[in-house]
């Protein structure tokens, strides 16, 4: 009687084993590529920390007179860019949303042609739809305004569309039979199961907003970032930590309340 052929257990396959080889090696070989190609200067790190440290100094103690001769203001501009974009989003997102949704409009060019919005927006960096509408309207709260609600509108759009086509076919497909118009289906079936995920999302994308927003004066599209981009232009270093420390407490607090808000409403 033979005895039985011996059997080692492998956690992967030759196959996966390559697989997984070959995943490294291009990692490896993509983060050399990337180090050579920036071309990083030894002599700016070694003194990083000390610069870094001196940095933090000139920004203390802060110019608190600034606060009222320029950032609060600019703080006011920022919430209302942040405000007034989120809201031309929702307006321009939630009609899109319905377009996308396969289980509300049943035809593949409406929801190809919404999901092609909604790419569109995200592709494109705030900032970027920010040099645009600067370059379109002029600095200002305005092009702040634009950049904000066109890169919010793929968030958003995308996001409700889902809600959307998760929703029970039950109530649906019940007022539908009675013979109720599609307003009353869309109020009475529709937007009580996705209620919830509009307010959340509208809140989240505020909150989101108010951080994009800061920044965006960076490129002259108003808001705080106007301030911030003249203290550092002029190396005015204890206003710069102002306006940072302003953004800082700023986005915490809103994170604060939207979370508190979001609890309240879902």
């Amino acid at each position: 009687m033979t005895a039985p052929a011996h059997r080692s257990w492998q956690r992967f396959s030759p196959a996966v084993r390559l697989g997984r080889f070959a995943v490294y090696l291009v990692s490896v070989a993509a983060i050399a590529w990337s180090l050579k190609t920036i071309e990083v200067i030894p002599e700016f790190l070694y003194d990083a920390p000390e610069q870094t440290a001196d940095l933090f100094r000139r920004m203390w103690p802060f110019d608190w007179p600034f606060w009222g001769e320029a950032v609060r203001d600019a703080l006011i501009e920022t919430f209302h860019i942040a405000t007034l974009g989120t809201v031309l989003a929702l307006a321009m997102a939630i009609p899109l949303s319905f377009l996308a949704a396969r289980n509300f409009t049943r035809h593949a060019g409406l929801n190809w042609l919404a999901q092609f919005v909604f790419v569109s927006s995200r592709s494109v960096n705030s900032l970027i739809w920010a040099l645009l509408f600067v370059a379109v309207f002029g600095p200002g709260a305005l092009a702040g305004v634009l950049s904000i609600a066109f890169r919010s509108i793929g968030f958003v759009g995308k996001l409700f569309c889902e809600a959307l086509e998760e929703v029970h076919a039950g109530p649906v497909e019940a007022l539908t039979a009675a013979g109720a118009p599609r307003s009353m289906v869309l109020a009475k079936a529709y937007w009580p199961q996705v209620e919830p995920a509009f307010w959340s999302l509208a809140l989240l994308r505020w909150d989101i907003n108010i951080r994009e927003s800061a920044v965006l004066g960076l490129v002259g599209a108003g808001g705080i970032g106007v301030a911030l981009d003249a203290a550092m232009n002029n190396l005015y270093w204890d206003q710069v930590g102002l306006i940072l420390a302003v953004i800082f407490i700023v986005v915490v607090v809103t994170e604060i309340v939207t979370s508190w808000l979001r609890a309240r409403v879902i």
